[in-house]
């Protein structure tokens, strides 16, 4: 086994990863302030719903709640018991066009570049962005089908999980108690079932993934010297019947998606759980008011630009598992932005 697969770094490197997770905010402000004049707009109708908004500029329902999370966030509006939306100092002095300090200008250079279009279509219209605004128009759902596409993206998931899944690994252990079959859902390139079973001895682990990714898990899996504890299972996740496990894990999977389909995923994994059975979503999540945190609501206009997803808040999980007999846990801090909640199949 690979022995780095149990080694945690001396560093933190939360920031680092901020500045690659924050890498769309701006474009996303950019399209609410000069291709919407929102805060104008907001400005004048003090106090609007979200109804309202999404009626007024034909907002979908996920980008809107994303966008209202960031500016939130940013400090922009703030948002009554009543549902109602308000500026706040900030965002009339700075984001209100007659303003003597509107900033509208500074943004001006942005205005127009693929990722701030691609926002305009997103909020429009719910469809996901092309992946990094690049000329060949596929989002990331579609580029995954491709294998170097696939190749390069899980690298890159593979590199950061390395050390998510070593904090993981250790903050589940009092959870874990006898259960001992992990089933990774949409594990990437293995790293999360790699982290589990080696710090976790009585655990052996199956990945399910569909090609060319699981072609991907199989190589990493070997690398780390672990194929006789962690085995690839090829598959739609949406559309195979799932290995039996007595735990399901699903890490940065959910916020790939739209309320429904993490909402079908949670009732696959209800029903491939037996009773007493664990799910442990592993994600960064939004705070339950959806003020924050900061990198988090950066974070999640990124995942909203080139997925069908968004940052979930534990209420929202929880929400979604009502009916499937799982009973939610408390939400729980690792590293870097990032944490766990869990659930237990009644």
């Amino acid at each position: 086994m690979n022995p780095a697969l149990t080694l945690l770094p001396s560093t933190d490197p939360a920031l680092l990863l901020r500045f690659r997770d924050r890498q769309y905010s701006a474009e996303l402000i950019a399209a609410a302030l000069l291709h919407f004049d929102f805060f104008t707009w907001l400005q004048e109708n003090d106090g609007a719903a979200h109804e309202a908004i999404a009626s007024h500029f034909g907002f979908i329902p996920r980008p809107l709640d994303v966008l209202l999370t960031l500016c939130r966030a940013s400090g922009l509006i703030h948002t009554d018991d009543q549902g109602g939306h308000h500026l706040t100092a900030q965002g009339r002095e700075h984001f209100v066009k007659g303003s003597p300090w509107y900033l509208g200008p500074y943004y001006a250079p942005v205005k127009d570049t693929p990722i701030t279009k691609g926002f305009v279509q997103v909020l429009t219209t719910g469809r996901p962005g092309s992946w990094q605004a690049k000329a060949d128009a596929k989002d990331w759902h579609e580029s995954m089908l491709d294998p170097e596409f696939a190749r390069g993206f899980t690298e890159l998931m593979n590199c950061r999980g390395m050390l998510f899944g070593q904090h993981l690994a250790r903050a589940v252990t009092p959870l874990l108690g006898q259960r001992s079959h992990l089933l990774d859902v949409g594990g990437g390139s293995g790293i999360y079932s790699s982290t589990m079973v080696a710090a976790h001895p009585q655990l052996h682990a199956t990945v399910l993934e569909q090609p060319p990714v699981d072609a991907i898990v199989r190589q990493e899996i070997a690398r780390h010297g672990l194929e006789e504890r962690v085995q690839v299972f090829a598959g739609d996740m949406f559309s195979v019947t799932w290995p039996p496990a007595d735990i399901v894990l699903l890490s940065n999977v959910l916020h790939d998606w739209d309320v429904a389909e993490a909402r079908a995923l949670l009732v696959k994994a209800a029903a491939t759980l037996p009773s007493g059975g664990l799910l442990i979503i592993h994600d960064a999540f939004i705070r339950d008011d959806k003020t924050g945190p900061m990198a988090v609501a950066e974070y999640s206009a990124l995942l909203m630009n080139i997925t069908q997803g968004k940052c979930y808040s534990p209420a929202e999980h929880a929400a979604l598992m009502n009916g499937l007999g799982l009973e939610p846990g408390p939400y729980q801090d690792t590293v870097a932005d990032r944490g766990f909640m869990t659930a237990v199949k009644a």
